[in-house]
């Protein structure tokens, strides 16, 4: 029989969720995977919204629609000007 007077603690261990760097990464991949051009193809989300510019494959879609556009932007302006302008 259980001692049902101790209090029993349970812990519930959470995923990382993957940051903007990672997202970006995963959704070229499946892009260039797919045939497609991933610069194009992500450039056409950012500029419109439109989450069909994205394919599905590899679940790219629903990675990039967890992270807001601006987002998106504000880590490629910050790749370009950490490694292409110092």
């Amino acid at each position: 029989m259980q001692d049902l007077s101790n209090t029993q603690y349970f812990k519930i261990i959470q995923e990382a969720e993957p940051g903007v760097s990672e997202i970006l990464a995963a959704v070229y991949e499946a892009l260039a995977e797919k045939g497609y051009d991933p610069v194009s193809q992500i450039v056409g989300y950012i500029m419109s919204g439109d989450p069909t510019y994205i394919t599905s494959h590899n679940n790219a879609r629903s990675l990039i629609m967890k992270v807001e556009r601006d987002e998106l932007l504000e880590e490629a302006l910050k790749y370009y000007i950490e490694n292409k302008l110092q």
